[in-house]
């Protein structure tokens, strides 16, 4: 007949060099290396869906920072958050930024009355406009060409997925980089 000796963790023999490689791996890996702080790019929250402006300067992105989920712009030359006033509305979702050249244009899936639409923010003028108020369908992932004139995105309209283009028009002020001409190659 077989004894039954109960055995408890802490009378198992432990191996000291795992336990130092470990915790010598979980101080190494702490926050203290990420920069934080309100102008930091990174934080403590989640943050996801980013999108480069076409010169490489402003970056958007989706964040949970403030316990409130909003589209934020940052200056990666500047090391700064932009001023986007007008940009996140209460009680709305903002998600899947796309950005134009110079990061002028900013467009961005929100909702309207319970449904997502595609919206786009001027920095200059500091002003959002819902780009598919009264569209039948459902919108996601829209994105903006270098010059701002141009919308993509994708609707369920006709009961699949589908890309539609949306031509801001030819009168609008295009994102351009100083002293560049319209056609010009950059």
């Amino acid at each position: 007949m077989n004894k039954f000796t109960p055995s408890f963790w802490l009378q198992r023999p432990i191996h000291w060099s795992l336990v130092f490689s470990l915790t010598s791996l979980l101080i190494s890996c702490g926050s203290a290396d990420i920069p934080l702080g309100p102008t930091s790019l990174n934080s403590r929250y989640t943050e996801e869906q980013p999108a480069l402006s076409g010169n490489g300067r402003f970056l958007a992105f989706v964040s949970n920072r403030n316990s409130t989920h909003q589209l934020l712009v940052y200056d990666l030359q500047q090391q700064i958050f932009v001023n986007t006033p007008g940009l996140n509305r209460p009680e709305t979702i903002s998600e899947s930024p796309s950005l134009s050249y110079t990061g002028r244009y900013v467009v961005y899936l929100t909702s309207d009355q319970g449904r997502p639409v595609v919206a786009l923010y001027d920095r200059a003028t500091q002003q959002s406009q819902i780009l598919t108020p009264a569209y039948r369908g459902w919108v996601r992932n829209p994105g903006v060409s270098p010059d701002g004139r141009y919308v993509v995105f994708e609707t369920a309209s006709r009961g699949q997925w589908d890309i539609e283009v949306l031509d801001r028009g030819p009168n609008i002020e295009l994102d351009i980089p100083n002293g560049a001409t319209v056609g010009a190659p950059n």
